[in-house]
């Protein structure tokens, strides 16, 4: 029993003095809740069982805040649960005991009555499970039956989904348990939850992803799928990683439809995009899109791998995990573990007559030479490799021990990416930058003669920042014979991107401040997406 109820029930002090006292002591405004119309979907946002336990009633909800009615401020605890389950930010509103206890009433009864119109209550029928083919019914009756987490996890999938989001981060901190998502490439704090909440919030999720719920201490890879309707699915790939303070766990959101986007969706310039079309269409030769983690190499590759995707071609990949199912196409996970390689899955390859491999990273020599062979023994190959620019990209390879003779015969295009988002189109402003930032920045004094808009972010409504979704910036780089040559002459990144700037190959720099020109994202973006 709480202890303001105790005080009134056994008349030690009237209510209505409690409040008083209380309110000019915690700073909470005092309410007179009978001459107020409480909110009935406020109070929908929180089950009778936890009105009660804390009693506290939420009266009405504004945006993200949620109003609760509270006899006892120091009930600190129930607020978190409310805003736990409803993942608005609480605030107490001091009501006198009688008269809160007589509001809890009316309200539940109200409540009943009308239960079927919950708002939110699609969030406890959404269809999330594993996406394993075959399911264990062992398994998945080993579910956690805890509704507020059930509700809580499916809110923020659904939330990050509409979002746009790519990432889903699940934090546990000694007195707080923090939700981040990434949209357009820039974290954003979107729930907190009470910190007792952390381990039943990761065996939910490791159940779904049919992930071993006993075991914490070492990290675990899964997948989980989200079923939007009877035709569109969300697939999520799942890590798990022991922290001080509890297992943290990131959702990386697959979504299948980037993959059907198109060449044209993705921000390749008009010559650009004319090289990537020819050079992937050649019977051989080797295409590597290089760029750091999140920059967009696997849409690039799969965008690629759905164009070349006909009856006539054998198509084949391996990839650590293959993140997108592409019907048509023989996918297969590297499993290190059962000693299941790169290497060993291009081997394995060859010997079933491809046309076209994918191979999801280029790590070591053995996988490098590999894959050149396959090149130079007509099969087009693509694949990918961390460096910062296309030109480097031929140093690593030379790094890696594979023979100059063999680089400059086998690879016929790189690409080197990033991702920058996108200006929102509804509250962009031209930007007033001087003619010298200009030519600091890289534009020429050509350029800057026949008019070079710069816009800048605002914000809006309708965006995040002042931005909505993200644009590719490409250097796509042809070895010409030139570039051959500099090659089997032991030649350097440094030579490689002068030589690309001779025949007219734009870098990274240039194609993005072509972005920029074009008003489709701002200087501060490129600035921030490509280092000098």
């Amino acid at each position: 029993m709480a202890f303001v109820s105790y005080l009134v029930e056994n008349k030690i002090i009237s209510s209505q003095h409690i409040a008083t006292i209380a309110s000019e002591e915690f700073g909470v405004p005092l309410f007179d809740i009978d001459t107020m119309n409480i909110e009935l979907s406020a109070t929908k946002l929180i089950s009778e069982k936890l009105i009660r336990q804390h009693n506290a009633l939420p009266l009405y909800q504004r945006g993200k805040r949620l109003y609760v009615a509270v006899s006892d401020p120091t009930n600190l605890q129930g607020l978190d649960e409310f805003q736990f389950n409803t993942g608005s930010n609480t605030y107490p509103v001091l009501v006198e005991e009688q008269q809160l206890a007589a509001a809890i009433e009316k309200a539940v009864d109200n409540s009943e009555e009308q239960l079927d119109d919950f708002g939110d209550a699609e969030l406890d029928d959404i269809d999330l499970g594993s996406d394993e083919i075959e399911t264990n019914k062992d398994d998945t009756d080993t579910n956690i039956d805890d509704t507020p987490v059930v509700r809580f996890i499916n809110g923020i999938l659904t939330t990050a989904i509409k979002a746009g989001a790519s990432d889903i981060h699940f934090e546990p901190y000694e007195k707080k348990y923090r939700v981040r998502t990434r949209i357009d490439g820039i974290l954003h704090e979107s729930k907190t939850a009470p910190v007792a909440l952390a381990g039943r919030i990761a065996a939910r999720i490791k159940v779904l992803s049919r992930l071993n719920i006993a075991e914490r201490r070492v990290p675990q890879d899964g997948r989980m799928r989200l079923k939007l309707s009877k035709t569109k699915a969300i697939d999520f790939r799942v890590n798990t990683c022991p922290t001080l303070f509890g297992e943290k766990i990131v959702l990386r959101i697959l979504d299948p439809s980037s993959a059907q986007l198109g060449i044209d969706a993705l921000g390749y310039e008009p010559e650009q995009k004319k090289v990537f079309m020819e050079t992937m269409h050649n019977p051989y030769g080797m295409i590597l899109v290089t760029g750091p983690t999140g920059s967009g190499k696997t849409v690039s590759l799969y965008t690629a791998l759905n164009i070349l995707n006909t009856d006539d071609r054998n198509i084949s990949t391996a990839e650590d995990p293959a993140e997108i199912s592409l019907p048509g196409i023989n996918q297969v996970n590297v499993n290190p573990t059962v000693g299941l390689n790169f290497s060993d899955a291009l081997r394995a390859f060859l010997r079933q007559d491809p046309d076209v491999i994918l191979v999801g990273e280029i790590r070591d020599l053995e996988t490098a030479e590999i894959t050149i062979k396959a090149a130079q023994t007509g099969h087009m190959v693509l694949s990918t490799l961390h460096t910062n620019d296309a030109p480097q990209t031929i140093t690593r390879l030379a790094n890696m021990g594979v023979p100059p003779f063999n680089i400059a015969s086998a690879v016929t295009l790189i690409i080197a990416q990033r991702l920058a988002r996108k200006l929102c189109n509804n509250c962009k402003a031209p930007d007033n930058i001087p003619q010298e930032a200009l030519l600091e920045e890289g534009y020429t004094q050509q350029q800057i003669e026949e008019g070079v808009t710069v816009f800048k972010a605002v914000g809006c409504d309708n965006c995040t920042a002042g931005y909505k979704g993200r644009v590719g910036v490409y250097q796509v780089m042809p070895m010409s014979e030139a570039m051959g040559r500099i090659v089997m002459e032991g030649g350097n990144a440094m030579q490689l991107g002068d030589q690309a700037d001779a025949e007219g190959i734009a870098d990274l720099r240039k194609s993005g401040l072509k972005k920029v020109a074009a008003g489709l994202t701002s200087l501060e973006e490129i600035n921030r997406v490509i280092k000098e």
